[in-house]
């Protein structure tokens, strides 16, 4: 996989989400208190990165 959503949870118990290439962390997003918003931050993201993979590693 060259590139990837990954949702995981944070020390704070937030579900936060970071888009990875070729294992490289090239950005993250803010805390959410639920996984449902992460995946609306993914959803939002998409619209500007078609074709990326989701990991869910929470």
């Amino acid at each position: 996989m060259a590139h990837h959503f990954q949702i995981y949870k944070d020390k704070a118990g937030e579900f936060r989400v970071r888009f990875k290439y070729n294992d490289e962390i090239m950005f993250s997003t803010e805390g959410y208190t639920s996984k449902a918003s992460a995946q609306n931050a993914i959803d939002s993201i998409k619209k500007n990165g078609p074709g990326a993979d989701v990991v869910d590693d929470s």
